[in-house]
């Protein structure tokens, strides 16, 4: 989908449903406006009557409209606590939501070719940032403007010369924030990049925690997360500072400003030029309503312009390739998997495979052996991810694999990786991905998959912890096995599955999968156990990113080539 219908949906996230409670909180900013005009003409009345002016409004009066302002606060503040709080939060909650569903539409390649941390970033940094200074700068930006038209109409009423001046002295700080508006917008957007590349890196110093006291890199590690640390707070220190300087800036010209109507004022009310004292102190009071909006729209237009560009960021990110709808159904693999002259590359130029051509049988369980990277796992990609750098054919029942629909290939296929993924969640719905399944059907996976041990043990509902730290490899490697089956997948790939289990669990795990019975199995394997490999049908030896021998155990090891060579040094 491109970026710009992108950017459109997202932002018509934030009221979709949730314009009456934009309107609502919007009218509370404009009650709010309204309460700071009122303000300015009490402060004027007030005065001249205690002055004794002429013309001055009775005091009782003066109490009774003081009472009419209290109720209209009340009513504003009320306003502004329903529906302001309650627009946002469902904004946010749309906006997140609305990114996320684009995300699951994205092609698995597409999804793979952008790091993770920038959606990670997007949808809490940037998110936090898109709220406060978009959603929320929104009523503030009607008030002040409110506030400036009102302003400025009541202080025409009161003094011609008086306002002019008003509006002259304005300009001041208004050049500031001119000047300094584009270089804070920047500032922000630097700040979204920094905070990025601080959380891929914070994920990555997470996921890696293992590794990194395996090998004693903590001293290491640790200054390359101050040294990120560092540049992260030293962009925000830089926009702060931006920020501050702004604020200061105008500050002082308004307040010059104010001074100056002060002075003028004052001397247009001693030389008897129709000003009195009230409406001095008005027209000091109501500067507030001209300089403020005019000081602060330039920063507030810049924040506005970044939190958007953030929203523009994040759906260039969503954009791209989707999976695409159409094609042809396959339920399930009746015959076979054909491999005709495939190839895969991830550069160009460069293959990994080449030449690939073999038939699987359905139902039937394959090994992939081969030394280190020699493309076994890559050979698995060719299985279930179609994209641009494939070559030659991947036939599922005569079908293109290009040619499937995405339902149906996803339907077909079921990966179980060296590294499962398991979410923070209990072993239910790990197994059922958070579906809703009949008992029946999901006593017969767990059995099949083997887990009756564990549920018997902990129960269905029990936590399985932050990336599964409440299970063993091995449970969670029979997890993705009962995922599959319950998926009802007619294609299982194995990819190193058990290379980080031990020998016995490794063993169990296996046979677990070559157990199964329906499913074409492809499992990648680095153990050459006798016992094990003589239960594949055949078995696909890889080298140099060509298959170099096909056959079943005892028909390779009889032959004395690539194999057999390779199964006597493993033993």
């Amino acid at each position: 989908m491109p970026a710009d219908t992108i950017t459109r949906q997202l932002r018509g996230s934030f009221y979709c449903g949730n314009r009456l409670a934009f309107v609502l909180a919007a009218a509370g900013a404009l009650i709010g406006a309204v309460l700071n005009l009122i303000i300015s003409w009490l402060m004027q009345q007030l005065i001249d009557t205690a002055a004794g002016t002429p013309g001055a409004l009775p005091f009782r009066i003066l109490a009774r409209a003081c009472g009419g302002f209290f109720l209209l606060l009340f009513c504003g503040s009320a306003l502004v606590y329903c529906a302001k709080p309650r627009f946002l939060a469902t904004a946010m909650e749309q906006y997140k939501n609305c990114a996320v569903t684009q995300l699951m539409q994205k092609s698995v390649p597409d999804f793979q070719r952008r790091p993770s941390a920038a959606y990670l970033s997007a949808l809490t940094n940037d998110a936090a940032t898109i709220e406060a200074d978009y959603l929320t700068q929104q009523f503030t930006l009607i008030q002040k403007l409110f506030c400036f038209a009102g302003a400025l109409a009541l202080m025409l009423t009161y003094s011609l010369p008086l306002t002019l001046a008003a509006i002259v002295l304005s300009m001041l700080p208004f050049a500031v924030s001119m000047v300094a508006g584009n270089r804070l917008s920047d500032a922000a957007c630097r700040v979204s990049d920094r905070n990025r590349d601080f959380t891929a890196f914070l994920s990555d110093y997470l996921n890696g925690f293992p590794v990194i006291r395996s090998f004693r890199a903590e001293d290491e590690i640790n200054q390359r997360f101050a040294s990120e640390n560092h540049r992260l707070e030293q962009q925000k220190c830089t926009r702060l500072k931006l920020q501050t300087l702004l604020e200061s800036a105008c500050s002082f010209t308004g307040i010059t400003a104010q001074l100056g109507i002060f002075l003028l004022g004052t001397w247009l009310a001693l030389t008897g030029r129709g000003v009195t004292p009230g409406v001095v102190i008005a027209f000091v009071n109501l500067m507030n309503f001209i300089i403020e909006p005019i000081a602060a729209l330039p920063s507030l237009l810049a924040a506005r312009k970044a939190a958007l560009a953030l929203v523009q960021k994040l759906a260039d990110s969503l954009a791209g390739q989707t999976a695409q709808p159409g094609g042809q159904p396959l339920p399930r693999l009746m015959q076979q998997i054909e491999l005709e002259h495939a190839g895969y590359r991830y550069t160009p130029g460069q293959p990994v495979l080449q030449d690939l051509s073999a038939t699987l049988k359905a139902g039937k369980a394959y090994a992939v052996v081969g030394a280190s990277g020699g493309g076994k796992s890559t050979l698995l990609r060719l299985l279930h991810i179609p994209d641009d750098n494939t070559s030659g054919q991947v036939l599922f029942d005569g079908i293109d694999i290009r040619r499937l629909t995405p339902e149906s290939l996803n339907g077909l296929v079921s990966v179980v990786q060296q590294n499962v993924f398991v979410f923070n969640a209990s072993i239910r719905d790990n197994i059922t991905m958070f579906r809703v399944f009949p008992q029946e059907t999901l006593d017969e996976v767990i059995c099949r998959a083997h887990l009756e041990e564990l549920v018997a043990r902990r129960g269905l509902d029990a936590l399985c912890g932050e990336g599964g730290c409440e299970l063993s490899g091995g449970e969670k490697q029979r997890i993705a096995i009962a995922r599959a089956l319950l998926k009802q997948s007619s294609i299982l790939l194995a990819d190193e599955a058990t290379a980080a289990l031990d020998a016995q669990t490794a063993h169990e795990i296996t046979q677990d999968i070559l157990s199964l019975t329906g499913i074409t199995r492809v499992v990648v394997t680095h153990r050459l156990e006798a016992s094990l490999l003589e239960c594949y049908a055949e078995i696909l030896v890889l080298k140099d990113g060509r298959i170099a021998e096909t056959g079943t155990f005892s028909e390779l090891v009889q032959h004395g080539g690539y194999f057999s060579a390779m199964y006597k040094l493993a033993h």
